[in-house]
């Protein structure tokens, strides 16, 4: 497929201005929803095909998603792109002062692999809903569910609005070579620096979702089989494979081995003695994920888990015993089911490790002393966060995500999607019927009245 032609298409479509009616964007909404919904199965299908994701799971945290984000984005549409009135500044007295949303233009999202059609689709949704002309490149590590991507976009939208275009690394550094009007992108740190570099030779406008190392702190007073099973629920959801799971684990050293007691009790409760043989477990991406976490086992003390097969890309719910943030996996983001497990007795050592790390996406607290979840969720900076849960804060349209720092920049979800893809445009209309002259030259004798006047309105 030719590149540069699509999205001369996107930009002289954009230019048309039909992108910017309402109603040609809620009917293209509704296009993308009907047939999302005709798919459910075959998006389950390919989900499972790609990496074994079970049906359950394929549905609350991707084809259910999904669905939802459509039908908000069709009610709420005329609300969010309406202006919006804001009080006029006493210096532009008489005027009426607005924000309207404009799109940007033509937007490129590049979608991951862990969870393909949710985050190519989500995106979408939020740059069709605020009228801009989008191109997704879905990743080519899930072939059945790009696939299907481009399926449903193709019967939804004319090329010149909404198109796929697959393919490698190669593919993505020629559209990253193109100045595009704002570009989206899902991924891992290293790969969101090489986007930033180049949206910067064009300084494009850009939303990096990307991940890190998200502390789960478990304190002396938390409930621990609730908090093991909640834990495991949201560690173990994709195989790990999640960019909001839970990276390590910093529990209490007074309770650590009535939780990995716990943890053990909750991973066999949720797939039991052979998570191999569960229809609920999911499988490793590929090979080379494969062995990048086998390589984090290597010489360290395994509490529970650890079977692997290579041949089915399989590795089982894994917990190790770290005794310090030296082990192999306590270096780098894991994004699969392998749980580090580091101890604490004081605050101080909470702070050490977690400030050795740079920011990260998400951070969970379990405890159930108040005052000791204040001061985690104040002291600490992270994209989003949950006490005494985890991965939840994704559910909520109202509540933005994204990173910060080096997890990322910008946020989504609901109408914050809507509001990445739109300029605020502010507008002044002055009114012609009051000039006031204070402003206009010569200025001899007026710098004292208009002192005056700003002191009254500060």
């Amino acid at each position: 497929m030719e590149i540069e032609p699509i999205i001369e298409q996107q930009r002289q479509f954009f230019k048309s201005q039909k992108t910017k009616d309402i109603s040609f964007r809620k009917k293209a909404l509704k296009r993308l929803l009907e047939e999302v919904q005709n798919n459910e199965e075959a998006i389950q299908n390919a989900l499972y095909q790609d990496f074994k994701k079970p049906a359950f799971e394929s549905y609350i945290s991707e084809i259910g998603i999904v669905i939802s984000e459509l039908k908000l984005a069709i009610k709420k549409l005329n609300q969010w792109s309406k202006p919006k009135t804001v009080i006029p500044s006493v210096l532009n007295f008489p005027s009426w002062e607005k924000i309207y949303q404009e799109p940007y233009g033509t937007v490129l999202i590049i979608g991951p692999w862990n969870y393909p059609f949710l985050l190519s689709m989500a995106p979408l949704i939020g740059a069709i809903a605020a009228g801009n002309t989008v191109v997704v490149k879905p990743s080519e590590l899930t072939p059945k569910t790009s696939q299907l991507v481009v399926d449903i976009i193709e019967k939804c939208f004319d090329k010149s609005h909404a198109a796929v275009i697959q393919g490698d690394v190669l593919i993505a550094q020629k559209l990253l070579s193109i100045r595009w009007d704002y570009i989206f992108f899902t991924g891992s740190v290293p790969v969101g620096k090489i986007v930033a570099k180049a949206t910067a030779e064009f300084l494009t406008p850009t939303t990096l979702e990307l991940g890190g190392k998200s502390p789960c702190i478990i304190d002396e007073t938390a409930d621990i089989q609730l908090s093991a099973k909640r834990i495991v629920w949201g560690k173990f959801l994709n195989a790990g494979q999640t960019c909001i799971a839970p990276d390590y684990i910093l529990i209490h050293e007074k309770v650590k081995d009535d939780f990995v007691a716990s943890l053990k009790t909750a991973i066999e409760n949720a797939y039991g003695e052979n998570p191999k043989v569960s229809d609920d477990y999911p499988r490793i991406i590929n090979q080379r994920n494969f062995h990048r976490l086998i390589k984090m086992l290597e010489n360290e003390t395994i509490l529970t888990g650890g079977e692997k097969d290579e041949t089915d890309l399989y590795l089982a719910p894994t917990v190790i015993h770290c005794t310090s943030s030296d082990c192999e996996a306590m270096k780098d983001e894991i994004f699969g089911p392998i749980l580090p497990l580091l101890t604490f007795s004081s605050e101080e050592q909470i702070e050490t490790i977690i400030n050795s790390y740079e920011k990260p996406l998400s951070l969970y607290v379990f405890t159930s002393k108040k005052s000791f979840a204040k001061k985690i969720i104040q002291k600490y900076s992270f994209g989003g966060g949950v006490i005494n849960d985890t991965v939840v804060h994704f559910a909520n349209h109202r509540l933005p995500f994204g990173g910060v720092g080096h997890s990322g920049q910008g946020a989504y979800h609901g109408k914050h999607t809507f509001d990445t893809f739109s300029h605020s445009k502010s507008v002044v209309n002055r009114f012609t019927w009051l000039d006031v002259p204070i402003r206009y030259a010569p200025y001899k004798g007026k710098l004292k009245w208009l002192k005056l006047f700003l002191k009254y309105l500060s």
